[in-house]
């Protein structure tokens, strides 16, 4: 039932979706078109009446000409949702500038400032728009993709045959015939840097065409709230303008201020999809500690458009400290949601421990094993061929470093013997006995010759 409720709250059996897939894709929305439909533009004029927190840092950096690093993206929210002309005016010049090169930027203010615009300049700005598109159709990147769906988009009632054909390619070439089955066999064809950027797409066309892109890799939605929080090192990071969650790395690089921002706008984007489900009750719950607003001027624009402080939430302690996402091969683990907590993570092919404020990457050959968090124990590879084990009732047992996607046969003490087959990232998530100790026997599957050869010599003796 569980499994089900899961499937349906990602709206796997939508009708609307459903149908609106066979429809022919043009947007016959009114502008804006882009994320501020009439709800979220309400939500955010009310933000402005109550001068909340985040009206009051993003208006405070605009009022006072902050260098913003998205100046078109910064100025069209702000004429937008804040009834300011001067942003307008900014947004515009902006956008007619020799200098303004970035089409999603140019989409949103196209979008967003469409009132502000002369008849000449609307005419202007939309064969920029085209040019740029075309410009940029060779990178299909999930970033360049999503700039170009949003130009198509806007671009619907001005320019409509660039508007109709782009649109159709990128739905249903580039997301319905290859990322969305990559995702679904396991393939990372989107990775966490470029969900914000998803959650974009997903966004404008829900808005636009009634038609939910999530159903096409639903297993990929599904546990990406979950792989979302477990993916974070315990420790933040504190920074001139507030404290920044720092997202996993391959390589345990230095802390990277502008990809957390993109992490939590992310999250940000992705609690409107599902309101009332309690994987967005428990995100949301992450989200709204005053302490990680985003106030710099690259992430305040973010945070003001996306947050919603009147969303309830739950608490995210009640999520379970262990993640083993068998779909791509990758595994999560912490001793507790404190920032002392120790950290596991195995993901794109590298392990790593967090512990004592500082993060390493361990060699898989020579990792020290067994591994124990609170509630998994981890053996690494070689050394895991056999052992023993006591496992309490909320434990559970992996072995890292095996081969990707092979049958391996388990002995257990009075167990009858089976196989398993790895996952993706060569991780066997054992079913074992609890509350009392058994010896464990791991070996690969023979292969027909020998097992062949196995019988021989049985039959020899």
């Amino acid at each position: 039932m569980r499994g089900w409720a899961g499937l349906l709250t990602l709206g796997v059996l939508s009708l609307p979706g459903l149908l609106a897939q066979d429809a022919d894709l043009r947007v016959y929305t009114e502008h804006p078109r882009l994320f501020l439909r009439p709800q979220r533009l309400r939500l955010l004029q009310r933000e402005k009446q109550r001068d909340s927190q985040r009206w009051r840092q993003f208006s405070l950096l605009m009022a006072g000409h902050a260098p913003m690093p998205e100046p078109g993206f910064a100025g069209a929210l702000y004429y937008r949702a804040g009834g300011e002309a001067e942003g307008g005016k900014q947004a515009v010049a902006w956008a007619l500038s020799p200098a303004a090169t970035d089409l999603r930027q140019l989409a949103l203010v196209f979008d967003w400032c469409q009132d502000a615009l002369t008849e000449t300049q609307s005419q202007t700005l939309a064969k920029k728009l085209a040019k740029t598109i075309d410009a940029t159709a060779a990178d299909r990147s999930v970033a360049a993709t999503r700039s170009r769906l949003l130009a198509a988009i806007v671009l619907a009632d001005h320019l409509q045959d660039v508007s109709a054909k782009n649109v159709e390619q990128i739905i249903h070439i580039w997301w319905q015939g290859q990322i969305a089955p990559a995702l679904k066999a396991g393939r990372n064809a989107v990775p966490r840097d470029d969900l914000y950027a998803l959650y974009e797409m997903l966004h404008a066309v829900r808005d636009n065409l009634n038609l939910d892109l999530r159903e096409a890799a639903p297993l990929f939605f599904k546990g990406l709230p979950a792989y979302d929080l477990l993916s974070y090192y315990p420790a933040t990071f504190p920074a001139a303008e507030g404290e920044y969650r720092i997202p996993a790395v391959k390589g345990a690089r230095e802390p990277d201020l502008r990809r957390a921002a993109l992490a939590r706008a992310a999250e940000l984007a992705m609690v409107p999809f599902d309101n009332n489900s309690n994987q967005t009750l428990v995100l949301q719950g992450w989200l709204m500690h005053d302490s990680f607003l985003l106030r710099g001027t690259f992430g305040v624009t973010y945070e003001f458009l996306w947050a919603n402080p009147y969303q309830p939430g739950l608490s995210y302690y009640h999520v379970p400290l262990v993640f083993h996402d068998d779909l791509f091969g990758r595994l999560f683990a912490r001793t507790s949601w404190e920032e002392n907590a120790r950290w596991l993570g195995y993901f794109d092919g590298e392990l790593q421990l967090f512990q004592d404020g500082k993060v390493s990457v361990l060699n898989l050959e020579s990792a020290e094993s067994p591994l124990t968090m609170d509630e998994a124990v981890v053996y690494f590879g070689r050394s895991a061929q056999r052992f023993s084990v006591k496992l309490e009732p909320e434990v559970d047992a992996f072995v890292l470093g095996l081969k990707p996607g092979a049958f391996y046969q388990i002995e257990v003490d009075d167990e009858e013997l089976v196989e398993q087959s790895t996952d993706p990232g060569g991780i066997l998530a054992l079913h074992l006995p609890r509350q009392v100790k058994v010896g464990v026997r791991i070996r690969p599957r023979p292969t027909a010759i020998e097992f062949h050869g196995q019988a021989e010599g049985e039959k020899s003796q």
